[in-house]
């Protein structure tokens, strides 16, 4: 009589994933192989070879290039850096640079150095919305044409602009059978349905007509504008770090695919649907597939990467950060508006600071009104320094940037207060950047749930240190574990049974950490 599999033994075949699972009889003592069937073991339950190039949608791979459906979406202010974006790039992933927060010439200087390093490797560049400052939109689409960028991830956008169209329909050209041709790929990221038809649709010709009018766009290229939708992809964004509405995955990502199928373009191939938010371990990775997405977006987890543009200290935070660790705060850019933003709560008080500063512009109509003690309060516990000099440092910075809101806050006392505690919400993410002796307390730490549970799935092995958090090394464990996760649940839904200690994913204690290979990594 042959003994029974031990639990390495089954976790060895399953955790083969270019080779077929085969679960062969008799029923009483079913044991995994990759050997074909017999006569004298006849086959129970087979799970197919699940390379993880086969996750997701092929088309997503296809269209941009990469090796999986797989994207490390943008950090603010650099925190994806062009050594994250290029170590992804080359390991065959598409990571979107951090574009958002930085002043033009340093982001003409990143996209020239990624041009230089990645050549016609693909990548992405962030186009975050700035109604209050559009400029910022028309220079991160100039630099990006000037550097040919081809592709952006538009965030934050509740409507179209001139701006973010000019990028995607400079773009369209005829193709040799007559098809049109997006040169100028666009993946949009929205939390809500109404934001996600936007961009499902084609361009609005008013916009289209306006653009043409100021010669922005050629005549073919609006000719073309009703054939193609404005987005390639529509990444939907769950409970995420940074700016989120904290949908839950499970639902947002079915309703907003059902939207896609209702608004496809007659003989153009489907928008794709991405998960993001939420996305730290391979059980999440497996989830979002199996909900319906055609490719995933990691993005809390990466800033706790080696490449990642923030100190080692912040690192060490997320490192140590658990899926509580988190709390909503007031955001820099949507400060008056009551906008908020996700932000770590682990060794740092930024969100009590920051919704201190909330409740006193709520209350307040202008600094001159606050009461002595909160005053005192505020310049010493939060400010750091007297409001006189935080205002001076503020007027500096506007009067290159945005003049017009100088103007206003001459005339509105409420506005000029909302600017100085505007300048310490801006200055905490820049402090954690940069770390070392700045006083940790004030860090503003955009994070997300996911990343304490990667630190729940990656306790005990070498990646829980930061220090090894290599990019391409964490984007290769996320989609080998999820493959191995959705053999195991095709295999259970024949009805098949496996001890728990087979099929429990998780990094092995024991295992190399390779970089710079494409693709690498194990679930065990």
């Amino acid at each position: 009589m042959t003994a029974p599999q031990s639990p390495a033994e089954l976790r060895a075949v399953l955790d083969a994933l270019d080779r077929p699972c085969y679960v062969t009889g008799p029923p009483h003592a079913p044991r995994l192989t990759h050997d074909r069937p017999t006569a004298a073991r006849p086959l129970l339950a087979y799970a197919p070879p699940l390379p993880v190039e086969r996750l997701g949608a092929p088309a997503f791979r296809a269209h941009h290039g990469v090796a999986a459906a797989y994207m490390a979406g943008a950090m603010a202010v650099g925190i994806a850096s062009v050594d994250l974006v290029s170590a992804l790039a080359r390991a065959g992933h598409l990571a979107s640079f951090g574009a958002a927060g930085l002043a033009p010439d340093r982001l003409d200087d990143a996209l020239a150095e990624l041009r230089r390093r990645l050549d016609d490797r693909p990548y992405a560049c962030n186009l975050i919305h700035s109604p209050g400052a559009p400029q910022l939109e028309r220079h991160c689409v100039d630099l990006c044409l000037r550097h040919g960028v081809r592709c952006v991830e538009a965030s934050a956008f509740v409507q179209l602009t001139p701006d973010l169209l000019r990028y995607r329909l400079s773009g369209l050209r005829r193709g040799p059978d007559g098809s049109v041709v997006a040169g100028n790929r666009l993946i949009a990221k929205v939390s809500r349905p109404e934001t996600a038809r936007l961009f499902l649709r084609p361009a609005p010709a008013a916009l289209v007509a306006e653009l043409t009018r100021a010669g922005r766009i050629g005549a073919e290229q609006a000719a073309l504008a009703d054939r193609v939708p404005v987005a390639d992809d529509v990444t939907v964004e769950a409970d995420s770090g940074g700016h989120t509405d904290r949908r839950p995955l499970t639902v947002i990502v079915p309703l907003i695919a059902a939207l896609r199928d209702d608004l496809a373009l007659p003989g153009r191939a489907p928008v794709r649907i991405g998960a993001a938010g939420g996305i730290g371990t391979p059980y999440a990775v497996a989830a979002a597939f199996a909900a319906g997405a055609d490719y995933v977006v990691t993005g809390s987890v990466n800033q706790a990467c080696v490449e990642a543009g923030t100190s080692p200290e912040a690192k060490q935070l997320l490192a140590e950060a658990g899926p509580t660790d988190v709390a909503m705060a007031p955001a820099a850019d949507l400060f008056e508006q009551g906008g908020t933003v996700q932000v770590l709560t682990r060794g740092t008080r930024f969100a009590q600071h920051a919704g201190y500063l909330y409740r006193l512009y709520r209350d307040h109509d202008g600094l001159d009104t606050l009461p002595a003690h909160q005053v005192r309060r505020l310049e010493t516990t939060v400010l750091g320094r007297p409001l006189t000099e935080v205002w001076q440092e503020t007027a500096a910075f506007l009067r290159t940037r945005a003049p017009h809101e100088l103007t206003r806050a001459d005339g509105d006392a409420k506005h000029r207060m909302a600017l100085v505690f505007r300048w310490y919400l801006a200055m905490s993410s820049r402090r954690a950047t940069r770390g070392g002796t700045d006083d940790a307390a004030h860090w503003q730490i955009w994070c997300g749930p996911a990343m304490g549970a990667f630190n729940a799935w990656t306790a005990g092995t070498p990646l829980a240190d930061p220090r090894h958090r290599h990019a391409a090394i964490v984007a290769a464990r996320l989609l080998h574990g999820a493959a191995f996760l959705t053999r195991v649940h095709a295999l259970r839904a024949t009805g098949l049974t496996l001890p728990t200690e087979a099929t429990r994913c998780h990094p092995s204690p024991g295992a190399r950490l390779e970089r710079g290979t494409r693709m690498s990594g194990s679930a065990r």
